[in-house]
């Protein structure tokens, strides 16, 4: 199914429809501030597994984010952090940026994996957000965007649906994507190591 959503001003009901969707174990494509994305609940296992099938990665090599709503729900996925890297995270988020940061216990059980770490983005996009909100709990997510596809198909939903139509439950519609990924930044030392460079530029913020 693909469906339209206005980031200007998302219509809750559609949300909700989403929203259901991933709590009945449903994968999404869905826009965010960069790429578009692919996401499911991350408090299902099976939506974890099959989102791993798509990608054809194993799950313990798989480097998936979790789109959080803001950052108060962050500490349940992290070890603590000091208050230098908190107070830039405020700064930059929402934004165009994954942090990467030593994982909580949670995040192994969640992910079915021994990760020990984990990726936390807020993307400055309200279709994302909202659904995020409503959910209740953060998106595990993955970019589709692909180095060796034809780069419309990380930008206009109608052709992302086209191709994904018959691997996810729904595809959301909020306008062009980009088709820069989002900056990376390493923050498991304590420090920030930008490892790869995308849209968003932390040098703003520190």
């Amino acid at each position: 199914m693909l469906i339209k959503i206005y980031p200007e001003n998302p219509n809750e009901k559609i949300i909700q429809q989403v929203v259901d969707v991933l709590r009945k174990g449903g994968i999404i494509i869905y826009p965010t501030d960069t790429v578009y994305g692919l996401g499911c609940d991350i408090t299902n296992h099976k939506a974890i597994e099959a989102i791993c099938k798509i990608r054809n990665v194993k799950p313990d090599k798989a480097n998936f984010s979790f789109i959080c709503y803001d950052l108060s729900h962050i500490s349940d996925y992290i070890k603590p952090i000091d208050n230098t890297i908190f107070r830039v995270l405020k700064k930059a988020l929402p934004g165009p940026f994954t942090f990467i940061f030593n994982a909580s216990h949670n995040v192994p059980k969640l992910l079915s994996s021994n990760k020990k770490t984990v990726g936390i983005r807020v993307p400055n996009n309200n279709i994302a957000r909202c659904i995020v909100k409503e959910l209740g709990n953060p998106i595990l997510s993955t970019s589709i965007h692909d180095a060796d596809e034809i780069i419309e198909y990380s930008t206009d939903p109608e052709l992302i649906y086209e191709k994904y139509q018959d691997l996810v439950d729904l595809v959301i519609d909020g306008g062009y994507g980009d088709n820069v990924a989002s900056t990376v930044v390493d923050c498991t030392s304590g420090d920030f190591e930008i490892i790869r460079e995308g849209k968003g530029e932390l040098e703003l913020y520190l």
